[in-house]
Order: structure tokens, then C-alpha cells, then sequence
């Protein structure tokens, strides 16, 4: 499957194979993440992400032996069960090597190879697409935006220098990492900046600490405030949305293809 950038938003659901998911959604038996991939490919995600341990603020990092035996577990028959491409979440080299090996043609690095760059030397050679996010230790800033881009600017001359071809990356601005609420509320108002990089980005905010302070709603909660977001940064120009709720996000996307990107159709009507 080719992700033909600017013909419309594609949609990433998220498979998380972590019993403490900050979501509530993760899952450890391998039956039914492989049947959550299918449903959420069948409800219109075009990427399936495979995580083998929680990211969310003061998770328990677990080992990568663990890591790799959640992920290897759903890997390959996720990958017999479904037609989406698939991508591997993770900042782990041994990890991203076997998830590859089993199918993944994507690589999500949530420290833009700062914790590990031979990820690039890895998705050069096998190549695969690689998300570089933004991520810090803490959340001091002198300026916000501009150092967001600096950070993700230097993630992909990494990426390129160990000969990953440009139109193999994309870029995420990292809401809900190394940033307070009111810092991700100005990253999400700052979305258009990101294009000065030239390469797709990708939006995470499914159901994120920040949609649970501004609403004061608990995380099964978040629906329409992830809807606000994925709206807001689709006009703003964003390429990709990762979310739980693959269902409505996909009409969400597709109305606001609609008026962002036009070229819509009236379907036809079966007789």
C-alpha cells in the first residue's frame, strides 16, 4: 500500500499489547489484539501501530526481552490477518529488527532516534518508513515551537546521514511528551510551523491528558475533544492521525478531507 501524501488524511489505529495502556485499551493475549487490528482495518485504518510497552508518563519500562516477546507474539499473524501496513512503536533496535523481520514496513521512533539511531541505519536497510517524534527529558523551553522544529530538524539529518531517503520520514510534534498541557495546546496551535520541514506529519493526541484537563473528563471520556484536535490539525496540515477510536476518527477525517482538500465525490448508490 502506497501513502499517496495530500490525497487525503490516512488514519493509524493504535494495537497496544501493554497491560497498562494509559488508555485502558491495551491488551497481552494475542487473539484479540490480532482481532482489534482487523476490526480497526476494517472500520478504515490504513496503519496498524504495534507497541509492546506503555508510554505514557511513569510507566514501568520493562525489559526488551518482554518487549519483544508481547510484540513477537502479535506480529506475524497480525500481519496474515490484515492488508494495512503495519508499523512497530518503539525505540528498542532489537525490537524493530524482529517486528520488521515479521511484516512492520514502519518504524514509530518516539525519541527521533535519540536514544537509539541505529533505527536508521535499520529502516535504510530494509527500507522502511520512519516516524521521528519529538521528545525531551522535562519540559523547559525557552521557545516552544522553534525548538520543536530544531529538535525534529536534527532527528532527520540523523535519519539521512545513515541513508534514509527523505521521502521515507515523517515527522510528529510529540503531544503529550516531554510537554505540560499548556505547552501541547500550543504545539497544536503551532501545527502549520511544522511544515517549514517538508515531510508528512503525523498527529497523536487520541485521548490524551491534555483533551482530560481542559474538558475535566476521565480518558474513556475523550471522544469529542480527540475529534476537535484531529480536525483542528488536518486543516492545519497534518497527514496522519493515530487514535484508538479508528471508527469515528475515519468520518472525522473524511468530512474534514472534505473541506480542507476538496475533490469529494458523491458516492454511488447501490441499486
Amino acid at each position: 500500500m502506497e501513502l499517496e501524501w495530500g490525497s487525503r488524511t490516512f488514519v493509524m489505529g493504535i494495537v497496544n499489547v501493554t497491560p497498562d495502556s494509559f488508555s485502558g485499551d491495551g491488551v497481552l493475549d494475542p487473539t484479540t489484539a490480532v482481532a482489534q487490528g482487523y476490526e480497526m482495518e476494517s472500520a478504515g485504518a490504513d496503519i496498524l501501530d504495534v507497541g509492546g510497552m506503555s508510554s505514557r508518563p511513569g510507566h514501568a519500562e520493562i525489559s526488551a526481552a518482554e518487549e519483544l516477546e508481547r510484540v513477537m507474539a502479535v506480529m506475524p499473524r497480525l500481519r496474515s490477518a490484515v492488508g494495512a501496513l503495519i508499523s512497530i512503536d518503539t525505540y528498542r533496535y532489537e525490537v524493530a529488527e524482529a517486528a520488521v523481520e515479521a511484516g512492520a514496513s514502519m518504524i514509530n521512533d518516539i525519541w527521533g532516534l535519540k536514544r537509539e539511531p541505529r533505527l536508521a541505519e535499520l529502516a535504510a536497510a530494509r527500507s522502511c518508513t520512519l516516524v521521528l517524534m519529538h521528545n525531551q527529558d522535562g519540559t523547559e523551553y525557552t521557545d516552544l515551537v522553534p525548538e520543536v522544529i530544531d529538535s525534529l530538524r536534527r532527528s532527520v539529518e540523523v535519519a539521512e546521514s545513515a541513508g534514509v531517503k527523505r521521502e521515507a520520514l515523517i515527522v510528529d510534534p510529540g503531544i503529550g511528551f516531554g510537554k505540560t498541557a499548556e505547552q501541547n495546546l500550543e504545539m497544536l496551535r503551532s501545527l502549520s510551523a511544522l511544515r517549514v520541514l517538508g515531510l508528512p506529519i503525523l498527529l497523536g493526541t487520541s485521548r490524551k491528558s491534555t483533551i482530560g484537563k481542559v474538558l475535566g473528563l476521565p480518558v474513556d471520556d475523550r471522544l469529542e475533544g480527540t475529534a476537535a484536535t484531529v480536525a483542528l490539525g488536518i486543516a492545519a496540515g497534518v497527514d496522519i492521525i493515530r487514535v484508538h477510536d479508528v471508527e469515528p476518527m475515519v468520518r472525522v477525517a473524511r468530512m474534514t478531507d472534505a473541506i480542507v482538500r476538496g475533490g469529494w465525490k458523491e458516492p454511488e448508490v447501490a441499486a
